[in-house]
């Protein structure tokens, strides 16, 4: 029960890696409050999960600053406090890697990066105020791995400069991280970053093709992909207690794929 008494907010919760952070922060004793702009599998996951701990959902767009301050003051509202915020929420599973469109671009960053910007900006008001708070941005290996970026462009004689939108957005978040630690730690808030390998999902069955998954077991030390709840042991430890002296790390949880110096 390392969370016992502390009240989360996940967004994307409703599905894939954002459910198992759900059910994972119940089981520890959190509160949990699914901010998703899916608002019928939020509600579905939420009832699913209502056995397992005090579990809410509000429809949130995190792209839009009203939609994300509207999720914070439903959650104050329901649970009376803000400890932890899991910033999940991504495009991910629709993204359309063909699509090299500068407006593409803008739409995977206003969602990806500001809108972990935004959410992370109305959850920190309460957070600082209290004198404590974690939040946990949520990257990706994919913005390493220049292996994927290869992938695109074309040949010589039809080159085209690929915008690689999910790629980029990801280590933006990394980077991200660090400059939210190095403002809010000083306030008792803690600011750190996951960056899942290829994680067996319905998005990922979606996004990754099927014969293409094995290879990405392969590049990892352990030869296998990971699992939601490998994801989700990692957050409960930056949004426990025990992390009070961590801040401003990004894990890759890839089973040693990507080790950053």
């Amino acid at each position: 029960m390392r969370l016992e008494g502390k009240v989360a907010i996940v967004t994307g919760g409703g599905s894939g890696i954002g459910t198992a952070y759900c059910r994972r922060f119940l089981e520890e004793g959190a509160h949990v409050m699914i901010a998703d702009i899916g608002e019928k599998q939020a509600k579905d996951t939420a009832e699913s999960l209502a056995s397992e701990g005090e579990i809410d959902f509000v429809h949130t767009d995190i792209a839009d600053e009203r939609s994300a301050e509207a999720a914070v003051e439903a959650t104050l509202s329901r649970f009376g406090q803000l400890d932890v915020l899991i910033n999940n929420a991504a495009i991910y599973g629709d993204y359309d890697g063909a699509d090299n469109s500068l407006d593409y671009l803008k739409r995977v960053y206003d969602v990806n990066v500001h809108g972990q910007l935004i959410m992370a900006r109305v959850s920190a008001t309460p957070m600082v105020k209290q004198g404590n708070g974690r939040i946990v941005n949520i990257a990706s290996i994919a913005g390493y791995l220049h292996q994927i970026s290869g992938m695109a462009g074309g040949d010589k004689d039809n080159f085209v400069l690929s915008s690689n939108a999910y790629q980029t957005s990801k280590f933006s978040v990394i980077g991200l991280t660090r400059h939210m630690a190095g403002q809010l730690g000083q306030f008792g808030v803690t600011v750190n970053c996951i960056a899942p390998g290829l994680t067996e999902t319905d998005a990922t069955a979606r996004q990754v093709p099927e014969p293409v998954q094995p290879m990405f077991a392969q590049m990892s030390a352990s030869r296998s992909n990971a699992q939601p709840e490998d994801m989700a042991s990692v957050a409960t430890f930056f949004a426990s207690d025990e992390a009070r002296f961590v801040n401003g790390q990004t894990i890759c949880v890839d089973g040693g794929n990507v080790m950053p110096v």
